[in-house]
């Protein structure tokens, strides 16, 4: 699945992989505080493991509150050597008596088991991290995804791995109405390349996630700075009536508006080469670049002005925040092209 990568610290560190692991050694660590990603990759061992044994038993434990006795238990021998996976979560939680005996076991692991540990890759008992790589853990990443880019590269490997093919303005699209959570992300990928029979276009995301807060926002920005008022009321109405907040489509106006004029000062050239000097995404760029070239100086100064103006407002300076909003969406969409 997307996301979910092998690190090469580790001899037996896994090869990349959308299923399971190809002979991932009796010692996994997972590294990273995705938890959708860490859930996938104890998956993905588990299943490597059931490839070869299928009768092979998962155990799960929590290190906040196991003893080290306790996890001498999980581990030890059975009687007839029975294959089991056992995953162990939080690991950076573990106390000192707890990582001696987890130290102490990855240095002779039993065959008959396949450990599992979980670690989120921050400094807390990173010791403990750095000795299950000493002793030949097999590493999967699942670190955090902070980056536009990568939840963009995420979505598309979403729905690749779902069947579907999808254009590079509604993975955008996508992005910007389901957010950051990558669970919804993912739910949201497979479900549209169900709903839409493999071809994912804009249309259909707006279409099936429009009544969400970040798109509702974001349709309602795109919408005024291209200029088209009827639609932007009727999607700001929309977005009022389904309780989306009204600081999140002032929000989405100003990041608009704010899009629209860095890319409209900004020098010649594509996307790509401008991403680092604008501090937004190469397709952010590029979708802005169509709408720029209708917007002149003083209008924009204006309307930057217009959103300052409403963010206060739905702050509590004005009495009648959805009037606000409303005139604000109005000045915006009549300023482009004057």
């Amino acid at each position: 699945m997307g996301g979910v990568s092998p690190a090469s610290s580790g001899p037996r560190a896994a090869g990349r992989s959308s299923g399971a692991v190809a002979s991932p050694g009796p010692l996994v660590l997972l590294s990273g505080d995705e938890e959708l990603l860490v859930d996938r990759a104890a998956r993905r061992v588990v299943l490597a493991i059931r490839a070869v044994t299928p009768e092979a038993e998962r155990r799960d434990a929590t290190v906040s509150g196991l003893t080290a006795a306790e996890f001498a238990d999980l581990t030890a021998p059975s009687l007839f050597a029975e294959p089991r996976v056992v995953v162990l979560r939080d690991a950076q939680d573990a106390n000192k008596d707890l990582t001696a005996e987890l130290l102490r076991y990855a240095a002779a692991p039993d065959e008959s088991t396949t450990l599992v540990v979980h670690h989120s890759g921050a400094a807390r008992n990173k010791p403990l991290a750095d000795g299950l790589r000493k002793a030949g853990a097999t590493v999967l990443t699942c670190a955090r995804i902070t980056r536009p880019a990568e939840r963009l590269d995420f979505v598309r490997a979403e729905i690749r791995e779902a069947g579907g093919r999808a254009s590079p303005d509604a993975v955008a699209a996508l992005v910007e109405a389901v957010g950051s959570d990558l669970r919804e992300l993912a739910a949201a990928a497979s479900q549209l390349v169900a709903d839409s029979g493999g071809r994912v276009d804009e249309t259909a995301v707006h279409r099936y996630y429009s009544g969400r807060a970040e798109v509702s926002g974001f349709a309602v920005a795109d919408l005024a700075v291209a200029g088209d008022l009827p639609a932007a009321l009727e999607a700001l109405r929309w977005a009022m009536a389904i309780g989306v907040a009204p600081v999140l489509v002032a929000d989405a106006l100003a990041d608009g508006v704010r899009t629209v004029a860095k890319v409209r000062g900004a020098r010649p050239g594509s996307g790509v080469s401008l991403a680092g000097e604008l501090g937004m995404p190469p397709w952010k760029i590029d979708k802005a670049r169509g709408v720029a070239r209708h917007w002149s100086p003083p209008a924009l100064l204006t309307a930057l002005s217009v959103v300052a103006t409403v963010n206060a407002d739905v702050k509590g300076a004005a009495t009648d925040v959805e009037y606000a909003l409303e005139s604000a969406v109005r000045r915006i969409a009549e300023l482009r092209g004057a």
